[in-house]
């Protein structure tokens, strides 16, 4: 079974950053597909950004110029940096990995973000 462990959510005033950072109990090269989601109170999760095998990424249009995922091999992590945050960015988020035709979810990291 793999295991996601997640880190680097918490409390930040609007206009702030912060980090997280997904890390699987397998390799990260062994996974075709990674990203982060979100979820609201109220309301479905969501796609945030997702990172492919090659490096290609993709984001929802509400994060496009402020949110930067990125595959770090070094650390074997996934990690999505966050700038700019918005009061409307609140949610838990929820780091995702594709092995074969596995998908495996992280428990979630509270990000907060007060005006």
């Amino acid at each position: 079974q793999v295991q996601l462990l997640e880190s680097g959510g918490g409390l930040v005033q609007a206009g702030g950053s912060l980090r997280l950072s997904c890390a699987p109990s397998v390799s990260i090269f062994s996974s075709r597909a990674m990203g982060w989601y979100r979820q609201a109170p109220g309301k479905q999760r969501e796609s945030v950004a997702t990172i492919g095998r090659g490096g290609v990424a993709d984001y929802a249009d509400s994060v496009k110029g402020r949110f930067t995922i990125s595959r770090v091999n070094a650390k074997n992590t996934v990690d999505l940096e966050m700038n700019s945050l918005k009061p409307e960015d609140t949610a838990v988020y929820y780091c995702n990995v594709y092995i074969g035709t596995n998908s495996y979810w992280g428990r979630g990291t509270q990000v907060t973000v007060s005006s």
